[in-house]
C-alpha cells in the first residue's frame, strides 16, 4: 500500500480524505495537540485497522472525534447538563468527555465499556473533515504503540507509511499548548462528574 499525502489547504484534499474515512480506509488526521490515526468510529472492521495499524491492545477504548457539539446526541444518551456547559465552554478544544454510549458505537471502538470519550478538536479543517465524512471518528494517536505521539506529517510517515491510506497534512500540531487530553488522565479529574454522571453524587 501506498500511503497517499494530502493538505488541508486544498479543499479537495479534505473531501477525498473524509471519501477514505466513510470507505473504511484510514487517514492521520491533525489536531491541535498531535496527529491521531483516523477511522470510521461507526464500522468495526476500520476500527480493528487502527488496533492493526498501531500495535495497539484491542481492550484499550478509543476517542471519537465530532464536528461540533450536538453530535453528541447521535452517539451518546442521558448527557447531563455539566456535559453541555463544558462543551459550551471548551469546544473545539482539547477536552475528551467521557459519557453513556448509544449502541450504534461498535464494542470495539470503546474495549466493551458502556461509556465513550468524545472530543470536538479545535482544528477547523478537521473538524470540515469530520462533517464531510457524515461519521464520527475514532483517533488515537497516530504512532506505532510504544513510539513518540507524532506531531508532524512528516513524523507519520515515518511510522505509518504503507500502513495507511492517507496523511492529511495540517502542519506542526501544538502539543506544548495542551496536553492530549486522555478520559483517565489527571487534567480530567476537575470534570470527572460531567466526563462519568453515572459515578456523580
Amino acid at each position: 500500500m501506498k500511503t497517499q499525502m494530502l493538505s488541508t489547504q486544498r479543499p479537495e484534499d479534505i473531501a477525498a480524505a473524509a471519501g477514505l474515512l466513510r470507505n473504511g480506509k484510514l487517514v492521520a488526521i491533525p489536531t491541535e495537540t498531535v496527529y491521531g490515526l483516523g477511522a470510521n468510529g461507526l464500522d468495526e472492521n476500520a476500527v480493528l485497522r487502527i488496533f492493526e495499524a498501531k500495535g495497539r491492545p484491542q481492550d484499550n477504548p478509543l476517542i471519537l472525534h465530532i464536528s461540533e457539539p450536538k453530535e453528541l446526541e447521535s452517539i451518546c444518551h442521558d448527557i447531563p447538563a455539566q456535559a453541555w456547559l463544558l462543551a459550551e465552554h471548551f469546544w473545539p478544544g482539547p477536552l475528551t468527555m467521557v459519557l453513556p454510549v448509544r449502541d450504534l458505537v461498535p464494542k470495539r471502538t470503546t474495549a466493551g465499556l458502556d461509556t465513550v470519550a468524545v472530543r470536538c478538536p479545535k482544528t477547523a479543517a478537521t473538524r470540515e473533515l469530520i462533517r464531510l465524512a457524515g461519521v464520527p471518528i475514532a483517533a488515537p494517536s497516530a504512532n506505532r504503540s510504544g513510539k513518540p505521539s507524532t506531531t508532524t506529517a512528516a513524523h507519520v510517515l515515518h511510522d505509518m507509511d504503507g500502513r495507511i491510506e492517507a496523511i492529511l497534512d495540517g502542519g506542526q500540531s501544538l502539543p506544548h499548548s495542551c496536553l492530549p487530553s486522555m478520559p483517565n488522565s489527571e487534567t480530567a479529574a476537575p470534570a470527572r462528574s460531567a466526563w462519568n454522571p453515572r459515578s456523580s453524587t
